[in-house]
């Protein structure tokens, strides 16, 4: 008897499985011909992403600030595959319209939405303000909820499209002198887990992405408060160590090949997902670490409000030996 028991529910667990898989098959998409939309695609993990589906055969569209980024950046991905790029805002609703609009004019439709866009200003709580907050909301929620409006009637009517929102492991750990980051990181998380539950029936398939430290070389142009040469330094530090930090190519794989299979959720790396799950079964424990670590940081320092860009934040620590790979990855990234 036990033994009969044991084979049916050995076939009813194979039978599970091949379902899953055919399933998981039949939703996995194939980059060839398809239109994706890039924001912030001129530098860093978003240029990654680029170059890897303009090689899979897509046509890509990216977006950036300034007009030199994407000259760049485009005359690159040329060498790839089909790609333009717009000068556009994406905190600005005017902008992020003409930019679908110049997008459908060139390929009549855009299936593929990557929020990628981003900014990181870094300090102690007391150097912040409140611009701080509004710029890093502006960028990291209102700017994929713009482009989101703006690109689901061309999804909705083709009946099929993916979204992938770039959030962090800050959206769902908060992290000491990163408030004004994880902030609108954890608001962007909130916005695109609700958002996947609500597109399903539209057969648009939402990916909410939290990676951990990525090497990108984005450290040189994020902005510094307070002591900012050593706020610079132990920043650029974590994202070069090998151990704690994700190559942005590997990222920008894994990110892709999570959009390809429709996953609700890609984690990109090991210590994010640790990190995540730690918080959610021991969010005290993990808190209180939280707070060893904020004591072990700079304090706010004589210019405590004034923000610097990474580049001009450099001491004896960075650039050093230490921070290699990272120098390497912002020169391959065009965030040099």
């Amino acid at each position: 008897m036990k033994s009969s028991v044991s084979r049916v529910l050995a076939l009813g667990t194979l039978i599970g499985l091949g379902l899953y898989a055919l399933r998981s098959r039949s939703r996995r998409f194939s980059f060839e011909g398809r239109v994706i939309v890039i924001t912030g695609g001129s530098r860093g993990l978003g240029l990654e992403m680029a170059r890897l589906w303009c090689g899979e055969g897509a046509r890509v569209a990216i977006c950036s600030r300034t007009s030199r980024d994407i000259d760049r950046a485009v005359e690159e991905l040329g060498r790839y595959g089909e790609a333009m790029g717009v000068v556009c805002d994406v905190t600005q609703a005017n902008q992020v319209a003409e930019f679908v609009a110049a997008v459908q004019d060139r390929w009549g439709t855009i299936d593929i939405l990557v929020n990628n866009a981003g900014i990181i200003q870094v300090g102690p709580f007391d150097s912040l303000q409140h611009e701080d907050y509004e710029q890093s909301l502006a960028t990291h929620f209102w700017g994929p909820l713009l482009m989101t409006e703006a690109v689901l009637p061309l999804m909705r009517r083709q009946g099929v499209g993916r979204i992938v929102n770039i959030s962090s492991i800050g959206g769902r750990v908060s992290v000491p002198h990163l408030l004004p980051y994880c902030a609108s990181k954890f608001a962007l998380v909130g916005w695109s887990e609700g958002l996947t539950a609500a597109l399903r029936p539209d057969n648009i398939q939402v990916t909410t992405v939290t990676p951990g430290l990525m090497r990108t070389g984005s450290p040189r142009n994020a902005t510094f408060k307070g002591r900012h040469r050593e706020e610079y330094a132990w920043f650029s530090l974590g994202a070069s160590l090998p151990l704690l930090a994700t190559p942005s190519d590997l990222a920008a794989e894994r990110i892709i090949e999570g959009c390809r299979r429709g996953s609700a959720t890609v984690m990109v790396s090991g210590f994010s997902s640790l990190a995540s799950r730690g918080h959610g079964l021991c969010p005290g424990l993990v808190t209180r670490l939280m707070g060893l670590v904020n004591n072990c940081l700079p304090g706010p320092g004589p210019h405590a409000k004034r923000a610097f860009k990474g580049h001009e934040s450099e001491s004896i620590y960075s650039p050093s030996w230490l921070t290699t790979l990272n120098e390497q990855a912002a020169l391959r990234n065009h965030e040099v």
